[in-house]
């Protein structure tokens, strides 16, 4: 049903997806990024992506969204609820569930959908500490263009940032006044 639903919606609004073959095999069970996030409607392309590609994702969301007053529509989706105002070791506790399970961790890196000076890092200690690789979803709606850029092995931290950074140079968010593709 997820398939049919993302296959209508880029039908209607006509964005494509972009995931050679070769690409989605490597990014099973990955944390994923999800770059440039401007807008809520990010969320819907992303997660479309994800639905037409077949790959199981699930992704970090406020623990607001996850009461009971929504009905399970964001568990559904594959959220997972994260209290932001209590401290807790999510990358601990993320890295342990990717590595007890077999699906993407898609995160917003930037943490917002506001302009920041620099990304949050927690994606890449996740990753080094499940023992996964990253993969790189993006969405550039200047091409109306969704999908993933490539996969990146968290090694050293400088060499694989500076990766990253230079595989999304050249996206472009909703709102790219909003987005800062400076990872540090």
């Amino acid at each position: 049903m997820k398939y049919a639903i993302a296959k209508i919606v880029f039908w209607i609004t006509g964005w494509k997806l972009d995931a050679p073959d070769e690409l989605k095999k490597q990014a099973l069970n990955t944390v994923t990024l999800a770059a440039p996030h401007t807008s809520n409607w990010d969320i819907v392309y992303s997660l479309g992506a994800f639905w037409l590609m077949r790959m199981p994702v699930k992704f970090l969301i406020k623990d607001f969204y996850m009461k009971w007053y929504f009905f399970g529509f964001f568990k559904w989706l594959g959220g997972i609820g994260v209290n932001r105002k209590q401290r807790s070791n999510l990358v601990e506790t993320s890295a342990r569930i990717l590595r007890d399970t077999d699906f993407n961790l898609m995160i917003s890196a930037e943490g917002t959908r506001k302009r920041v000076e620099k990304w949050r890092l927690g994606f890449y200690h996740l990753a080094k500490q499940a023992d996964v690789d990253i993969s790189l979803g993006y969405l550039d709606y200047s091409k109306k263009s969704a999908g993933l850029l490539g996969v990146v092995k968290a090694g050293e931290m400088n060499a694989t940032l500076d990766e990253i950074e230079a595989l999304y140079k050249d996206v472009k968010g909703k709102y790219p006044e909003l987005y800062n593709p400076k990872i540090y």
